[in-house]
C-alpha cells in the first residue's frame, strides 16, 4: 500500500488530489443551492449537456480557430454555456407548460447527451488533432489532470467563490423563500439563471477529473451530508464545501493506494459513506436517535 507521503511526493498525485479537492470543495457549496429548490438532479442535466458542449467546444477549437481543441478553458466554456442552456430550457418548460420539472429535466438530459454522442461519433471519424481521449470526459480520469488544468480549476474556483460572497443575501432569499424574495425586489429572472451558471461551473470543471455521469455525486452528497448537521444556509454551505473537499482528498488517496482504481468511483463512495455516518450519528437528525424514541 502506498504511503500517505509518498503519495504527495509524486508530482502528478499531487496535481490529482489538488484538482479533486477544489473541484469537491465547489461543487459540495454550490450544491446546496439547488438541493435547497429541490432541484438536485439539474446537477445531471448539466452535467449531461456538458457532453454536447465539449465536443462543439472541440469542433470550434480544433477545426475553427486552429487551437488545442481539448483546452480546458475551451471545453469549460462551451460546456457551461450548453449546461445553463439545457437547464433554462427545462425550467422554461416547467413554468410554461404542463410538463412537470422532472420530466422537462429527463428531456434535455436525454437530448443534449444524445446530440453530444452524436458529435462524438462525428469527431472520432474526422482527421481533426487531439481527438483522441474524449471519451475519457464521460468517466474522468483524474491522473491526466495537468498544471495547467489545476489552475484553471483554482481561478474558477476564486471566481465563483467571489461571486457567491458578493450575491449571497439574493441567492439565500431565492433559494428559501421565492415569494419573499420578490417583494423584497429579488428578481428570479435574474437570479436563478446566475445560479444556474454557477452550479454549471461548478460540475464542468470537474468533468475532467471525475467524469460527466458521477459528477451529479458531488453536488449532491455533500449538501445532503450537511443538512444533516445545521438549519443554517451559510454553515450548511461551508459545511458541504468541507465534506466535499475532504471525500475527494480520502477519495484520491485511495483510489491509488488500492491499486490504482478510477478515482471518481472511489469519491462518490467516500462521500456516500460520509452521508451514511451522518444520516446514523448527526446531532437531532439521528436515524437511530429517532428509532430509540
Amino acid at each position: 500500500m502506498l504511503s500517505l507521503a509518498d503519495f504527495l511526493a509524486t508530482h502528478t498525485f499531487r496535481q490529482m488530489v489538488l484538482g479533486c479537492t477544489l473541484i469537491g470543495a465547489l461543487a459540495g457549496a454550490m450544491g446546496c443551492f439547488i438541493y435547497l429548490r429541490q432541484r438536485t438532479l439539474m446537477s445531471d442535466v448539466i452535467g449531461h449537456a456538458a457532453t454536447t458542449g465539449v465536443m462543439l467546444a472541440f469542433l470550434i477549437g480544433a477545426a475553427v480557430l486552429g487551437v488545442d481543441g481539448r483546452s480546458l478553458w475551451l471545453l469549460v466554456i462551451g460546456s457551461v454555456l450548453i449546461g445553463t442552456l439545457a437547464a433554462v430550457l427545462a425550467d422554461r418548460i416547467a413554468a410554461s407548460t404542463r410538463v412537470g420539472i422532472d420530466a422537462a429535466m429527463a428531456v434535455m438530459l436525454a437530448l443534449f447527451f444524445g446530440t453530444g454522442l452524436i458529435l462524438l461519433r462525428v469527431i472520432e471519424r474526422s482527421s481533426l488533432r487531439g481527438r483522441g481521449g474524449l471519451k475519457d470526459y464521460f468517466f474522468g480520469n483524474a491522473s491526466l489532470l495537468t498544471t495547467s488544468d489545476v489552475r484553471t480549476i483554482a481561478v474558477l474556483a476564486v471566481l465563483i467563490s467571489v461571486g457567491l460572497a458578493l450575491g449571497y443575501r439574493a441567492l439565500a432569499v431565492h433559494v428559501i423563500d421565492p415569494v419573499a424574495g420578490s417583494v423584497a425586489g429579488v428578481s428570479a429572472r435574474l437570479v436563478s439563471p446566475l445560479l444556474l451558471v454557477g452550479v454549471a461551473i461548478a460540475v464542468v470543471v470537474g468533468v475532467r477529473a471525475v467524469g460527466l455521469i458521477l459528477m451529479v455525486a458531488l453536488a449532491a452528497i455533500p449538501p445532503a451530508a450537511a443538512r444533516q448537521f445545521t438549519r443554517h444556509l451559510h454553515t450548511m454551505v461551508a459545511l458541504a464545501a468541507a465534506i466535499g473537499a475532504g471525500g475527494a482528498l480520502i477519495g484520491s488517496y485511495l483510489s491509488v493506494a488500492f491499486g490504482k482504481v478510477p478515482t471518481g468511483p472511489v469519491i462518490v463512495l467516500v462521500l456516500t459513506a460520509a452521508l451514511a455516518l451522518s444520516l446514523l450519528f448527526a446531532p437531532g437528525r439521528s436515524v437511530l436517535r429517532r428509532a430509540a424514541l
